[in-house]
């Protein structure tokens, strides 16, 4: 279709992709999104110039940009970011994220090797929040053993939605 908008298109991509004939992706799949952040990091005279490219990324907030920006700080160095990627990904984060978003980016981060935040570190970013305690609950779902302060973080967190719920009640049955 020429000269026809995304939301035009967008209930024939639903249609189709319900039916299972084709495998498409609205927009790059990660997989293409990994290729080339990959080429990047490989490829850039100056990482340091990628790692100021996540704030701007983040702040389109496309699932792209979120996608590219997570990648980046999954990626780079320390030195590159000059903070841990853990602090950079949190004042990336505004009052209210989509927690599919959050997850993604977190799960990029332990990919990357980076172990995720400690307790002590979970606890009182916590208490910043409401959405704050959501997020370290997804942040202590990737991890593979619960401790006591991880189990009373989980239990006593806020309500959410249908994703985080899945998450939570996973984290409660496996401490038992």
């Amino acid at each position: 279709m020429v000269c026809v908008g995304n939301f035009a298109n967008k209930p024939r991509t639903d249609i189709t992709a319900q039916g299972g004939t084709f495998s498409f992706h609205m927009g790059s799949p990660l997989p293409d999104l990994r290729q080339i952040s990959s080429w990047m990091l490989t490829h850039s005279p100056n990482q340091r110039k990628l790692a100021k490219l996540i704030p701007s990324l983040w702040k389109r907030h496309g699932r792209e940009d979120v996608s590219m920006a997570g990648l980046f700080l999954a990626n780079l160095s320390v030195e590159a970011l000059a903070q841990d990627p853990w602090m950079a990904f949190i004042h990336l984060l505004q009052t209210q994220e989509p927690l599919s978003a959050v997850l993604e980016v977190a799960e990029e981060i332990v990919r990357g090797g980076h172990s995720s935040p400690s307790d002590e570190w979970l606890v009182a970013a916590s208490e910043q929040s409401p959405h704050w305690h959501q997020y370290c609950v997804l942040f202590l779902s990737l991890r593979k053993e619960q401790t006591a302060a991880s189990r009373r973080l989980v239990s006593t967190a806020p309500k959410g939605g249908e994703l985080f719920e899945r998450i939570r009640e996973r984290l409660l049955v496996s401490e038992h």
